[in-house]
């Protein structure tokens, strides 16, 4: 499928770097707002061509699909501007900033016949499809809880001004900060544990600004919260526990608490991340109270389940990630060439979108919120 990418920044060059899994893609064209952006980006990579404007970009008919990776607050216009033109859409998170442009979207592409999708894609990682067999296996028999956690430190303390991809794009510090942690980051999450244990039926959250001054180079439009907690009730009467910040330190584990054991997952930005099960045992406490006794008993130690088998994530020119960014956006095209929903559907995505805005803006949903979208 032909694809053309709208944002040049510093995420691009983690689709570009993964498109060499997926050959059937294949690049049209490039366009940023900044044009010096996007002729670095296709100079770089050395495939497609630079588009002066959207206008000329969607108005091209070799263009099935575009990749919308512009700031967050860009992405409903584009998202919007590409379906009325014919195009499919595959969008960086989130689908949009506020819910009902969100909602517009997938309805906008139901009534036109288009696919639209978006990121995170993680659940096609061979880690989640693990964790799903090991559910459906009841490896750990009937499930309680699980408790998420993305925590990424004091973001504002890092040397993110440093960070740079490969085609000279720096990282978008001020919409990072200006959008927040939550609705950049719990999507990877939710949307493991809605694809787990069924849509979300209720939740309970709390967001904060814990670090009010960001000691950015330009001063923030928005302060976004930069903590938020949330208690997540499923339709298969699950529970979970989702945690996030750029506060806390670093800390980005899922663990599911079971009958029979625990399943644990340290990072949900690694699609080959190991998958640990703890059985309980008569020495599990005494191992946990005496650390010696960890290394008199292996039995103490929780076992590596084997990865679903999946196919060798390649990098191309200098791109270090542990995701397949491009997968998603074969996932699409691979649905769009065999007549079928994507699963990461559109309905799907607007699910992780309405969680997520839900717990970032809990002061809006005044007390327990009970989504209106299910997939």
């Amino acid at each position: 499928m032909r694809i053309a990418i709208v944002g040049c920044g510093y995420v691009a060059d983690f689709y570009m770097g993964t498109l060499c899994n997926h050959p059937e893609l294949i690049v049209v064209g490039f366009m940023d707002r900044i044009r010096s952006r996007a002729e670095a980006v296709c100079g770089f990579w050395k495939v497609g061509r630079v588009y002066d404007t959207l206008s000329e970009l969607l108005a091209d008919d070799s263009v099935e699909l575009v990749v919308n990776l512009t700031n967050p607050a860009s992405h409903f216009e584009i998202s919007k501007a590409s379906l009325l033109a014919g195009k499919h859409v595959y969008s960086e998170k989130p689908l949009a900033m506020v819910f009902r442009d969100a909602k517009e979207l997938v309805e906008l592409a139901e009534a036109r016949g288009l696919r639209l999708s978006g990121a995170p894609c993680g659940i096609l990682s061979e880690t989640a499809q693990t964790v799903k067999r090991a559910l459906e296996r009841r490896e750990v028999g009937k499930v309680f809880l699980a408790y998420a956690e993305i925590d990424d430190g004091l973001m504002h303390k890092d040397r993110y001004r440093k960070w740079k991809n490969p085609s000279g794009g720096y990282w978008p510090y001020k919409d990072e900060f200006e959008v927040g942690c939550t609705l950049e980051h719990a999507g990877y999450w939710i949307a493991y544990l809605i694809w787990f244990f069924g849509p979300v039926t209720r939740l309970v959250a709390y967001s904060s600004v814990r670090v009010e001054d960001k000691q950015t180079d330009v001063p923030l439009e928005i302060i976004s919260p930069d903590y938020s907690v949330a208690n997540l009730e499923f339709a298969s009467g699950m529970v979970a526990r989702l945690t996030c910040s750029i506060v806390a330190p670093h800390d980005r584990s899922l663990t599911i608490v079971g009958e029979e054991g625990t399943l644990i997952v340290e990072e949900c930005w690694d699609y080959h991340a190991p998958v640990y099960i703890n059985r309980p045992t008569k020495f599990r406490r005494w191992g946990l109270k005496y650390p010696l006794f960890k290394l008199l008993m292996p039995g103490v130690k929780p076992a590596r389940l084997p990865l679903v088998p999946g196919p060798k994530i390649e990098m191309s020119r200098g791109v270090q990630a542990s995701m397949d960014f491009s997968r998603g956006v074969a996932e699409l095209a691979a649905a769009v060439r065999e007549n079928r929903e994507s699963k990461v559907s559109a309905r799907f995505t607007l699910h992780v979108n309405e969680v997520a805005i839900a717990i970032q803006s809990p002061n809006f949903t005044r007390g327990p919120y009970v989504p209106v979208t299910s997939f």
